[in-house]
């Protein structure tokens, strides 16, 4: 993989090269999480259709942004309005090589530009820890919506919260900060 990674606004027309990303990232990448179980990955995977991505991409509710690295499809992070990270995956040849920091940063941005304080997601367990590098809290276990226990993370992206303290935020499951 090139050392270089461009991160852009994704586009619908990449909505099946994104979609097979995803796929291969939660088949290849996500194993320890879903262990082969045909039922669990069945679920995972049920929505990651192109005509689904490509909607995601067109909703003007969502900012989607891709990482390209030598011209392929490397990583691709969904953002909602609502300040949830729906989705963050890169592909298994990426993995760690600072593709997923840079959609998570660039999704940080479009954040704060939408006047977005607090972000949230839902990690399965393999990928918790990357999220917590990140800034992320994990407010402990929780069900996602297709049946695989997640951790549920959030991150305060405004500067009235200090979040310092692993035991004090670790035990809180929202920041109590007002906004």
């Amino acid at each position: 993989m090139s050392t270089r990674i461009d991160i852009r606004q994704a586009v619908p027309g990449e909505a099946a090269a994104a979609c097979s990303l995803l796929r291969r990232s939660i088949e290849i990448g996500c194993r320890a999480d879903h262990q082969d179980q045909p039922a669990v990955l069945e679920a995972w995977l049920g929505n990651k259709t192109s005509a689904n991505v490509a909607s995601w991409f067109a909703s003007p509710t969502n900012h989607a942004l891709v990482a390209e690295s030598g011209g392929l499809l490397v990583g691709l992070c969904l953002l909602t309005q609502a300040g949830k990270i729906a989705l963050c995956y890169v592909s298994p040849e990426a993995l760690r090589s600072g593709v997923g920091r840079a959609l998570l940063a660039a999704a940080e941005v479009q954040a704060r530009a939408w006047s977005i304080k607090k972000l949230h997601l839902h990690s399965p367990g393999g990928a918790s820890a990357f999220f917590e590098r990140n800034g992320y809290v994990n407010a402990g276990k929780d069900k996602s919506c297709f049946g695989l226990e997640c951790d549920l993370l959030w991150k305060q992206l405004d500067a009235a919260c200090d979040t310092s303290g692993a035991a004090a935020a670790a035990s809180k499951r929202f920041c109590n900060c007002n906004s």
